[in-house]
């Protein structure tokens, strides 16, 4: 018993460790970080095993939830909301194409997807999956969520003809964008984009990001005979599409280090908190669902229900007042996640 609890113990340690190695380095190292919640629940097994037998092995696990105790918080939070009145709304979404598969999609899914994008209120919004249909009133995306001119935006499609029918990635702003522009693209839907944002007398950087996808089709996950014969391949998947997020994740931290102005990284992460680009951001910016977010704030909307990839960072001079996850919105295979944000001398404290 007790060679199985120092055992246990020291691959969570290593577990750990291994987040902040780069998977550039070594491939294996961005999988090993997806073990980390399974050993954190059997670390609270054994503390609670052991409670009632070998009461003396109970230090290990109990160590290691003290030192793991940051992998805890970015499962699970319970914050209460702000209550102050000031401040500027903010949402994220990856829309899936607005239900819509360059003109096969389902028709009453596509003008709903749209019409939900064009009448939250936030005042900006970032939208990954992105389309845009320049021949079909109905599914002009960026004229109807525009909203006439209410919402002013910057826009960089990845794919497809810009003139006829595209998709990539979006920011609307019912402030005014000063400056635009992308850090990375590559042929796929995937990219990042900024915007400078001037908000009343301060100005922010929102960056509106699609990190390189998983590809890897849930159905084919859907069951033990589908996991038997696609494991291969998952892992392959799994260990380029790691690779590639930490490279993207480099270009952003370098271009958000000459940033002037306090900013937002919102979007699509296709990575867990328990991954080397979500520790590599968390050096120099706030998560939004660690300061405000309530239960295990999950993003995904398929059968790997229990994914949280998409994320809001923000810098320390902001201050996030309220965050949530919109589990109700179940158009795309994500769900949106809004929140309010503020400069600290704006802040001010309702009645």
């Amino acid at each position: 018993m007790r060679f199985i609890i120092v055992t246990i113990f020291f691959i969570s340690m290593a577990l750990f460790f291994s987040v902040h190695i780069s998977p550039e380095t070594w491939d294996y190292t961005g999988l090993l970080p997806l073990l980390i919640p399974v050993f954190l629940v059997l670390n609270i097994f054994l503390v609670v095993l052991l409670l009632f037998g070998r009461f003396r092995l109970i230090i290990y696990p109990v160590l290691v939830l003290i030192i793991g105790w940051k992998f805890l918080v970015i499962t699970f939070q319970w914050n209460e909301p702000d209550t102050s009145t000031e401040g500027f709304t903010f949402l994220s979404y990856n829309t899936m194409l607005f239900n819509n598969s360059w003109g096969n999609g389902n028709e009453n899914k596509i003008t709903n997807s749209i019409k939900w994008a064009k009448e939250n209120p936030s005042d900006i919004k970032c939208f990954q999956e992105f389309y845009q249909d320049y021949t079909t009133p109905s599914r002009n995306s960026l004229k109807m969520i525009s909203d006439n001119g209410t919402y002013e935006y910057a826009y960089y499609s990845a794919n497809g003809n810009e003139k006829k029918k595209s998709y990539g990635i979006a920011i609307f702003s019912k402030y005014p964008i000063i400056n635009s522009g992308k850090v990375f693209d590559n042929k796929r839907n995937n990219g990042a984009m900024f915007a400078d944002i001037k908000i009343n007398q301060d100005t922010i950087r929102v960056y509106n990001t699609h990190l390189e996808s998983m590809n890897i089709k849930a159905a084919d996950l859907d069951n033990l005979d589908g996991i038997k014969n696609q494991y291969r391949s998952t892992i392959k998947k799994l260990k380029e599409g790691i690779k590639l997020r930490t490279s993207q994740m480099l270009l952003l931290k370098k271009h958000m280090a000459d940033s002037p102005y306090p900013l937002i990284l919102a979007g699509d992460f296709n990575d867990l908190p328990y991954s080397y680009t979500y520790f590599k951001l968390r050096e120099d910016l706030e998560n939004a669902f660690e300061s405000k977010g309530r239960g295990f704030g999950f993003t995904y909307n398929k059968v790997l229900f229990f994914l949280r990839i998409d994320n809001m960072f923000f810098d320390k001079a902001l201050e996030v007042l309220q965050f949530k996850t919109l589990r109700e919105v179940d158009y795309s295979d994500h769900y949106p996640i809004s929140a309010v944000f503020a400069f600290p001398s704006q802040k001010k404290v309702a009645d």
